[in-house]
């Protein structure tokens, strides 16, 4: 038996049936960054690389009992949350971590890559209320980052502002994802309390393959502070990885289709 042992990655999120982002797509990412993957699944959904077909939630009990189990038996070294659907599930969430000392990595999914809503619209409210104080990290895309403000965001100067505020309001470091933006290159702002924010900037990658680009750096991230890598390294680390991934997409599906986890070797 090894006398090191990998970091206890919980991902808390959604299943994705075709295996491109939520679950799926976290298990992969977190085996793939030499982490041992821990699950409690939040929803089941019937989708592929063209749309979700149906969702069907867990109760809040059964999520919060999912994480128990894991925490109380392995331990946990760090925290994913993804897609938790409604208030009921988040409640029982904040409840089953309060008092967990790992990092903990908030990804807000609230719309999919093909448009489908994730989350019920009272969820947000309570998830801004119990979860973000809980969070080390929040990683909003562009319209998740709009939505959470109430507020339409369209440009980089805008999402910094708005990184800096939902950072305030909360208490929690906010990692603002550009790609929506319609900028040349895509631009990432980490906004740290009391920090200067830090900007990661990339080429856009001319593909349609992206479904899943979320759920996996928002575990990429958190596998990375669980090897104890700081904040900031972890997001660029955890950046590589997704940039890695979208070069090796397998191409697999006639719309948005997944990322080539198992393809990537080097950072």
């Amino acid at each position: 038996m090894s006398d090191r042992k990998p970091p206890r990655v919980l991902a808390i999120a959604g299943s994705d049936s075709s295996g491109g982002a939520g679950i799926q797509a976290d298990i992969k990412t977190i085996t793939m960054l030499g982490g041992y993957a821990m699950t409690a699944v939040t929803t089941i959904t019937a989708q592929n690389t063209v749309g979700v077909q149906a969702i069907a939630p867990m109760s809040g009990e059964v999520v919060g009992q999912q994480i128990s189990s894991c925490i109380d038996d392995i331990g946990v070294d760090a925290i994913k949350i993804g897609m938790l659907h409604d208030a009921d599930i988040i409640s029982h969430v904040a409840r089953a971590l309060t008092g967990v000392k790992a990092p903990i990595v908030l990804d807000p999914v609230m719309i999919s890559t093909s448009g489908a809503a994730l989350i019920a619209p009272e969820a947000i409210e309570a998830m801004r209320e119990q979860l973000f104080p809980m969070a080390q990290l929040v990683t909003p895309n562009l319209p998740e980052l709009g939505h959470l403000l109430e507020r339409h965001l369209t440009d980089s100067s805008q999402m910094a502002d708005a990184a800096e505020e939902l950072s305030r309001k909360t208490g929690a470091a906010v990692l603002a994802k550009g790609g929506h933006t319609s900028d040349a290159r895509i631009i990432d702002i980490l906004y740290v309390p009391g920090e200067r924010a830090v900007t990661f900037n990339h080429a856009r990658i001319d593909t349609k393959h992206t479904h899943g680009t979320g759920c996996t750096l928002s575990s990429a991230i958190a596998v990375l502070l669980g090897h104890g890598q700081p904040l900031e390294h972890a997001v660029r680390l955890g950046r590589n990885f997704v940039l890695r991934a979208i070069e090796q997409a397998p191409g697999f599906g006639a719309g948005n289709g997944p990322l080539g986890h198992q393809a990537v070797r080097k950072l």
